[in-house]
This record gives C-alpha cells, structure tokens and sequence, in this order.
C-alpha cells in the first residue's frame, strides 16, 4: 500500500474535473478551468498536506471524449472464448498504438487509474444520463480500483441529482457525493474526504488528519477576518477629523468632508483586498450585487442614499431624513454635537445649498474647533458589507469563473438585523472616544481588547 493515497479524477469531458481539484487545494490558478470542451489535455497533480504531512495526492487528467468507440474497441482485442479480467483487457490496449494516436486522451486516464489507489469520478449533474456516461463507467471499472463519484454543478436548479444517484445505483456505485465546486456545501469537503476514507479504509487516519486539519484552518481563517472587520470599524470609528476655528467657509467644510469620505472608502477596500487574499482569491474575484466591485474595487459608494436603503437603513429624523449622510459634526464649542441630527444630512449628503443656510446660521452662534467624524449609520453600512462578503467568501469555491455575487443579508440573518436594528456594540462608543486608535498599528491592550470584543458581534 502507498503511504499517501493517490487519487485519479477522472470523468467525462468538460465536467469539472480541474475545478474540483483548484477548490481542493484553495488555488484559483491550478490548472486551467474554462467553459470549452476538452481544456485538460495531459495529467496533472497536486498534494494536499495536514499538520506539514502530506495526506492526498491528486491528479487530474483529461476529460473521457469518446468512450463508446473505446469500449467496442477493446471488446474487439478479445479473441473468440477469451476470458480476461478488466486489468488485462485495459494492458492489452494500452500496448496498441491506438493508445497514442486515436485514444490518446482516453489512455492517459486509464494509466492513471492504474496508477493510483482509488478515483473521483466528476460527474456534471446538470447532464443527462447517456450511454457514454455508461461506458466510461465500465471502462473505469475495469481498472478494478475504488470508484467514488462525484456530483458537480448541484447547485445549479438544473442539476438532476436524483436522476444521477439513480443511474449509479443501477452500476452499484452506491456511495456517491454531491461537490459543487464553484458554491461547495460549508461540510462539503468533510463530506467528500469521509467517503472516501470509507471506501479507502487503510487510509483513514491520514484522511481524519485531513479533515480536522481543514476544519482548524477554516474557523483560524474565519476568526482573522472576523478581527480584519473588526479592526476596520474601529478605525473608522476613532477617526477625527479636525477643523481649525475660522475655517468656516463652506468651500473648506466641503473639502474636509470628501476628504473624510475618501478617507473611508480607502480603508475599506484595504480591508476587502486583504480578505480576498486571506481567502486566496484574486483582487478582481469579488462583486457585490447591489456593491459591485469594478477592477477589484467596491464600485458603490457608502454615502450615496441607495446603498442605506438597500442595506435597509435609514437616518434619524430631522432636516437629514432621507439625505446621504455619512459625516458627522461635532462643534467643540458649548458641547453642541449635531454629528446625527439635523446638520447631517445637509452637510455631509452633497446638499450644500441647506448647509449654507444652517452652516449661516451656526456660525453666527458659534466660533470654535470642529471635528468631522463617520456617522453611525455608515459604520453600520461598512459592516453589514463585510458581513455579506464574509458569507460569501464562504461559500466560494476557487473554481468559479463568474466573480463573486454578495447577496442582500436575508432576513433570517441575526448577525445582519442586529446591525440594522441594534445600538452599536460598545466597542465602537468607546473608539469614539479614542482618535489615538484611527489608524494604528503598534500594540494597544485597550485598543486590541474592544477589537476582540467587537468581533464577537460579527459572528
């Protein structure tokens, strides 16, 4: 027995047979995964590793294109009251020179098969059962090695999965699997490895040391994207930005507030390309529904007044209901705050006609330091985004070719209507009282404390 299970994937052309392999090893540039027939054309492999050992050896190969003529072919090879096993009909054609020449792709799978202990057979569910499908069963079968197949693209409302298992049942592979690789089940890979180590018994402990080392991995990576948003909203929360007395004109106000705004839109993209890497996707692999990303960038802006009304929030009353808000003011003189109430949504929602009115106003009553903060509601914004793209990022396998789509949070979604309807967690009231934690880097127990306290409101 090999001491690391070598496992062929094998199947029917243009089924997802590289996909499930670049999903598996959380690679989107292993081999290459496309829409046209027959991309695979030799036999690649890679090695999934638990606790820094290798645990699995897979190897892709090229897709199965004419397996009926195959079949019939190596019937032929048989002579009259010949009786040979599935192995040696299988090396008696590999010794012919069809095996290089019309059968080339079908042989260097059947090599492979030989070669390995067990095979995946990718099946995509959306196909009908035909006689081809057949035939590349009986030929794989003759390889005499442990067969699991696996159904792909059972996500899609096409897939005909009861259909399928039917048709396996008939070929007694009763032991069948259920993979999409480009939305996989969260326990679709435990799934996938268990049943393999059913039918691979020896290799079981090897397999478990799998399983769990890809569960660790998964709830270390959710944890640290957790802390990523965490520390992206207190940022945003402590930030402060800070207006001289005499700078009232509103031609300066305007300019600090897109600065602010443009301040907020930076670190939030900071944020998504890291846990896009974290996930090891690409920059350009992620958009959003209603917040498509553009060339890897978030191509909706937090202060338009849509995105609050498709995030299903929506500003306090007063003269800033409806407006686009986002930047709050905070006159330091005689502790008047309209950071959340009626100045909001003139000053920072691009109506700077009703600021010059109220700014008239303020400024005759008032002469003092001014210091722009990120609204409340945009805090709840940037967090129900990360939130989406979380759950998204999730559910991703690295085999999708279509970028990224974060959906609306369903109402279902506790985490989500707590950021809607709730008070903010107390971490983000007490950054508020913190502009020494905007930006930071160094180490902070106090600021390190209220971002792992906040992360548990993200779970």
């Amino acid at each position: 027995m090999n001491e690391v299970l070598r496992v062929a994937v094998v199947g029917h052309t243009n089924t997802g047979k590289t996909s499930l392999l670049r999903t598996l090893a959380r690679d989107v540039g292993f081999g290459e995964v496309s829409d046209s027939a027959g991309t695979t054309r030799h036999v690649e492999g890679l090695r999934l590793m638990a606790d820094g050992r290798p645990a699995l050896e897979l190897f892709d190969t090229p897709g199965m294109e004419d397996a009926i003529a195959l079949l019939e072919f190596v019937d032929a090879l048989a002579a009259p009251g010949e009786r040979l096993d599935g192995p040696d009909r299988l090396a008696r054609f590999l010794e012919r020179p069809e095996a290089h020449a019309r059968f080339e792709q079908e042989a260097k799978v059947l090599r492979q098969m030989l070669a390995s202990d067990a095979a995946l057979y990718v099946v995509d569910a959306r196909d009908p059962v035909l006689p081809k499908h057949r035939d590349e069963l009986e030929l794989l079968a003759a390889c005499a090695r442990p067969l699991l197949p696996v159904l792909n693209f059972v996500a899609s409302k096409d897939a005909k999965v009861d259909e399928w298992r039917a048709a396996l049942a008939r070929l007694s592979l009763h032991a069948v699997v259920s993979f999409d690789t480009v939305a996989p089940a969260l326990d679709g890979e435990r799934e996938l490895f268990d049943t393999l180590a059913t039918l691979m018994h020896a290799h079981r402990p090897a397999l478990q040391r799998l399983i769990d080392a890809r569960v660790r991995e998964a709830d270390e990576r959710r944890a640290t994207a957790r802390r990523l948003v965490a520390e992206l909203l207190i940022d945003l929360a402590a930030r402060r930005e800070r207006l001289e007395a005499g700078e009232d004109s509103e031609q300066t106000l305007q300019a600090a507030v897109e600065g602010l705004r443009d301040a907020v839109r930076r670190r939030e993209q900071d944020c998504v390309e890291t846990l896009l890497r974290l996930y090891r996707f690409r920059p350009g692999d992620a958009r959003a529904a209603e917040l498509p990303l553009t060339d890897g960038r978030w191509d909706d802006d937090l202060f338009n007044p849509e995105t609050l009304r498709q995030m299903g929030l929506r500003l306090s009353t007063g003269v800033a209901a409806g407006a686009a808000a986002g930047v709050g003011i905070d006159l330091m003189t005689g502790g008047l705050t309209l950071g959340a109430a009626a100045a909001l949504g003139a000053i920072a929602g691009g109506l700077w006609q009703t600021f010059g009115h109220y700014g008239e106003r303020i400024a005759a009553k008032l002469r003092g330091h001014r210091e722009l903060t990120v609204d409340d509601v945009i805090l709840r914004v940037v967090a129900l985004r990360q939130h989406r793209l979380l759950a998204a990022l999730d559910g991703r396998g690295h085999a999708a070719l279509a970028p990224i789509e974060v959906g609306e949070a369903g109402a279902a979604d506790e985490v989500a209507e707590r950021w809607r309807k709730a008070d903010l967690p107390y971490a983000l009231e007490k950054a508020r009282a913190h502009p020494e934690w905007a930006g930071r880097q160094g180490d902070d127990d106090e600021r390190a404390a209220a971002i792992a306290e906040l992360a548990t409101a993200l779970h």
